[in-house]
């Protein structure tokens, strides 16, 4: 077979310059060259594939359709046998054999057309380039592992074949006169030299799994929008891979959703690779049995699935964390709101009470004085109790409002309204809510209220709340001067505190001259957003 291929050579060399002496003749550079460069193109590729990559018939049939190119030079009658071996290399690519019935009946078809008149028909050569492509895209589609990427190259091949004839056809027909003969001929023969190009790269190309895979290896330690198995099945070709975690505490492995993963019977179709670490069992993987063939790749893979399943592992104990994080910081929150409402009712049943005992017994007192100077002081005396009546009112209100829980969040926030030195429109369409949520959502009100009255210089304000898909929005907003910094003395950066304590986020926008926009959003469930 050694000394078949080394005599090829030179016949291939001598052919191509009968063909050209006896079709063109040396006067016509234009036409030769081309055609002269397209054959040896395709000979030379071919001749070296086969001799690199001798368990693949793929590199003898390039060369014969180089041959036969040649081959038409010396008779119309064969102008068109070169696209029988054609299509017999890109139907079964990379190893040119034909592996089902479906591409057997492919191949007969494309040796039938190539020795009979059909490529002469425009209509028919465009739909022939079509079925073609056709084709090697569902062989493409159906493949798995490095068969798969090899096939890749073929059907890339297959469309700029494919578009070259079925252009060339199209333009035949669109422009009378032969005009479009030469043009189409030209880009056929640059398709034709590109394809073998294409089809020698791909067979002498090294493993692109492992490298796939090795990169993969490297990239794992970087944020990634897709899972393992996701990588992996790009990596390797196969989008039927699954990828299984070993939990010790259960004994069995799980998928990325923490869902039991069945293993495939030993004689079935699919296998499964094993990934073993130092205590034992990693991970496993179940794919085609094609796939991991090659000892060096499922190393690769398996030193993938192995820093894949610790990036797991790492993730879970992480988000786990966050979750205890999350909710201590909610039982803080709820701990220290039950400590105020406390306060507040020992404030309002214990000295407010008090206090207004006596500031009746003092009106008595007044009222049955008989000296003008006792009633003057009497009278200071319960103005001063009745300011710090007051202000112990404001302060049992701050630190737990009675409307809220008596009235709920529309008629606290409304009370908030009326209080305001500024018209505050109120717009508060929102069921029944959880208390955490109602006290968060109130505070935040009322500071953004109290904020204004301060700072805004503001005539009107506006307070929207909504809520829907699991979260309660809230708008406070204002036509005042603008310019609020949330970081700098606008008594918000408490309220960051509460609402992130609740999954909850807040944004200030307040752009100078053009009012005070604050929105805040908190998720019913308590989780982050």
């Amino acid at each position: 077979m050694r000394s078949l291929r080394v005599l090829l050579w030179p016949a291939g060399a001598l052919l191509g310059i009968a063909a050209e002496w006896v079709s063109f003749g040396w006067d016509d550079p234009r036409h030769w060259i081309p055609d002269l460069v397209t054959g040896w193109t395709l000979i030379a590729c071919g001749l070296v594939a086969w001799a690199r990559r001798g368990d693949s018939r793929s590199g003898a049939l390039l060369a014969a359709t180089g041959f036969l190119w040649f081959i038409g030079n010396f008779t119309t009658a064969a102008l068109y046998l070169y696209r029988g071996p054609l299509v017999h290399l890109l139907v079964t690519y990379p190893s040119g054999r034909a592996s089902s019935r479906r591409e057997r009946a492919a191949v007969v078809v494309g040796y039938a057309a190539a020795a009979t008149p059909a490529w002469r028909s425009e209509i028919v050569t465009i739909v022939l380039a079509v079925l073609l492509f056709g084709e090697c895209a569902r062989s493409y589609s159906r493949a798995v592992g490095p068969v798969r990427r090899m096939r890749l190259v073929a059907l890339w091949a297959a469309g700029g074949l494919s578009i070259a004839l079925a252009g060339g056809a199209a333009a035949r027909l669109a422009v009378s006169g032969g005009d479009a003969s030469d043009p189409s001929l030209l880009a056929l023969e640059v398709a034709l030299c590109a394809l073998a190009g294409a089809v020698l790269a791909g067979l002498l190309s090294p493993s692109w799994d492992r490298a796939a895979v090795t990169d993969l290896v490297i990239e794992l330690g970087e944020k990634r929008a897709r899972t393992l198995r996701d990588e992996l099945a790009r990596a390797l070709a196969d989008p039927t891979l699954e990828v299984g975690y070993w939990l010790p505490a259960r004994g069995v492995f799980v998928d990325s959703e923490n869902r039991p993963l069945a293993l495939p019977d030993p004689d079935g179709a699919r296998s499964t690779t094993l990934v073993e670490g130092e205590a034992g069992p990693v991970a496993v993987l179940v794919h085609d049995s094609v796939v991991l063939e090659d000892r060096g790749l499922r190393e690769a893979v398996s030193a993938a699935a192995r820093l894949g399943a610790a990036n797991a592992r790492l993730t879970a104990e992480v988000r786990a964390q966050v979750a205890e994080l999350q909710e201590s910081r909610r039982r803080i929150l709820e701990a220290g709101d039950e400590e105020r409402r406390r306060l507040e009712l020992r404030l309002r049943g214990g000295a407010q009470e008090r206090l207004e005992r006596l500031a009746e017994r003092l009106r008595a007192l007044r009222l049955a004085a008989s000296s003008g100077t006792v009633r003057e002081r009497i009278a200071l005396t319960e103005a001063q109790l009745d300011r710090t009546l007051e202000e112990l009112r404001r302060l049992a209100h701050g630190l737990h409002p009675r409307v809220l829980a008596e009235a709920g969040l529309a008629g606290a926030i409304s009370s908030l309204a009326e209080q305001a030195p500024v018209t505050v429109e109120v717009l508060t369409p929102v069921p029944e809510l959880p208390p955490d949520v109602e006290a968060v959502a109130y505070f935040v009100c009322s500071e953004a209220l109290a904020n204004i009255a301060k700072h805004a210089e503001a005539s009107r304000a506006t307070v929207t709340v909504t809520s829907g898909e699991g979260l309660v929005s809230l708008a406070i907003e204002d036509d005042g001067r603008g310019g609020a910094d949330p970081a700098h003395g606008t008594g918000l950066s408490g309220l960051v505190d509460r609402l992130e304590a609740l999954g909850g986020t807040l944004e200030v926008e307040s752009p100078p001259g053009r009012g005070t926009r604050l929105a805040a959003r908190i998720p019913l469930g308590g989780e982050a957003i």
